[in-house]
């Protein structure tokens, strides 16, 4: 029997029975109440403490419920073994101490102008029908709170199939459809389907090269030239899956021409059921002067060895993760086999809600008004910058889809100055080098990628100057250094 002698304040506002718990609860990890001590009783403990027995009580319950101690019939309640916790320490694993904690940076100066190439606006979001859509599935259907489909619910599926069917010329069912919040989430669990090196474009899309390389797959990066891919390169390099963008190359801007698409596939064909194409429809709704070439998977069949890839953050809003993938015919027993006992990821709330908007038409008159928009908005900003830099200064290319261009600078500085004088003047930009998965540098130089999904009309003027000052700045500091 031991003697305990906690200290509990009544006025620390802490229950008085979580005090005795946690002082208890530390004597026991330390080896102060060693395993095997029987404790007080109850009535005994309660009056050294000058509190109630419930108290008490409750605090041995609680000690009791996470194993600290073990109730005895007839004889009390008896401190349990415990393995102290080990140290964790600088010293504990034979390392030096930490360094001192540096001082934190000069805040950057304020966002003026946001041209990443993420951006869309929200202004443009049709809130009054998402809401009401979504308001009336909230009082009619409350089966959706309850689990649904892993490949995503059957309604949007099929919505899905039928559009991209009328839009994009890809051959498919509902069944073939998965839907999943995000491209990233979607690729991830595509990649261990296919087997043997896959190739990214360069420049391309450093997240597509990341979630592939995250998955244990090997990746090599092939160059792009004007016609989007190159398939020499890609006859070179071994590879047995293709990650590409054509019909916007991203960030070049380029389209795969149909001669190319039907060597593309070509190449897949030569090795049935072991090479396949991941089409990524990047930014294809946003084609502002001709009509989009049909989709690679339309070219090859709805069991072809293409796997169809596209989401609405561009369409509808980066906030409504909803991306959505086709897979051909035989490869379905695979993802069933692997993935049928996981759980959907997008809210069926969200699915149901984008099928009527689908359904509805109210997405083809939605994205209709987008291009109207961002098509006056490209127009504004390149106004601009034709305006503000010398006949032959500036190159603009990728001007006929999708929500960002290309601005090729003649005569430009290193792009380590036009990124220092891009943040000094508060402009968000990439440059072309940015998307350079080789690291190489061979990507052409001084070459912006300017995104106007989330710029403001207004702003397009007054961007023209801003990035004609930031160049100028950046040449002045490349010829002092």
């Amino acid at each position: 029997m031991v003697h305990l002698t906690t200290a509990l304040e009544p006025g620390s506002g802490v229950p008085l029975y979580e005090q005795l718990y946690r002082s208890l609860a530390g004597e026991m990890r330390t080896g102060a109440l060693p395993a095997g001590t029987r404790m007080p009783g109850k009535r005994r403990l309660a009056a050294e403490l000058s509190v109630s027995v419930n108290t008490v009580d409750t605090a041995y319950q609680m000690l009791a419920a996470e194993g600290y101690l073990a109730a005895r019939e007839r004889s009390g309640f008896y401190v349990q073994e415990y393995l102290a916790l080990p140290q964790v320490g600088p010293d504990a694993r034979g390392l030096s101490p930490a360094p001192a904690v540096p001082e934190p940076a000069a805040p950057e100066p304020p966002v003026r102008y946001d041209l990443s190439t993420r951006g869309v606006d929200p202004g443009l979001f049709p809130f009054r029908t998402w809401a009401r859509l979504q308001k009336e599935l909230l009082y009619s259907s409350p089966e959706l709170l309850t689990n649904g489909d892993a490949q995503g619910d059957l309604a949007l599926r099929q919505a899905l199939a039928d559009y991209l069917a009328e839009y994009r010329g890809v051959q498919c069912g509902a069944h073939q459809v998965v839907v999943g919040a995000g491209l990233e989430y979607l690729l991830g669990l595509l990649a261990p389907l296919l087997h043997g090196t896959a190739a990214v474009e360069t420049p391309g899309y450093p997240r597509a090269l990341q979630v592939l390389e995250n998955t244990g797959t090997r990746c090599c990066c092939l160059p792009v030239d004007e016609g989007g891919l190159s398939l020499d390169a890609l006859d070179r390099s071994g590879a047995a899956v293709c990650y590409v963008t054509p019909s916007h190359q991203f960030p070049t801007g380029v389209t795969m021409p149909a001669g190319r698409r039907a060597e593309l596939l070509h190449w897949a064909a030569r090795r049935p059921g072991q090479r396949y194409i991941i089409e990524d429809d990047y930014d294809s709704e946003f084609r502002f002067d001709t009509r989009p070439l049909p989709s690679l998977q339309g070219m090859a069949g709805a069991d072809g060895p293409v796997v169809y890839l596209s989401t609405c953050s561009r369409s509808l809003a980066p906030g409504i993760r909803i991306a959505y993938m086709v897979l051909p015919e035989h490869l379905l027993p695979a993802w069933h086999a692997k993935y049928r006992l996981y759980s959907g990821t997008v809210s069926r709330f969200e699915q149901q809600t984008l099928a009527r908007f689908i359904t509805g038409g109210y997405f083809t008159r939605h994205l209709a008004r987008e291009r109207v928009a961002y098509k006056a908005r490209r127009d504004a900003l390149t106004a601009a910058l034709n305006a503000a830099f010398a006949p032959g200064e500036l190159t603009l290319t990728g001007l006929h889809t999708g929500l960002h261009l290309l601005a090729h600078l003649r005569n430009a500085p290193p792009d380590a100055a036009l990124h220092a004088a891009a943040r000094a003047q508060g402009v968000r930009l990439s440059l072309l080098s940015d998307y350079d998965l080789t690291g190489s540098g061979s990507t052409a130089p001084g070459t912006f990628v300017l995104g106007y999904g989330s710029l403001a009309d207004d702003a397009c003027p007054s961007v023209g100057e801003t990035l004609k000052k930031l160049c100028t700045a950046a040449r002045d500091s490349s010829l002092r250094v």
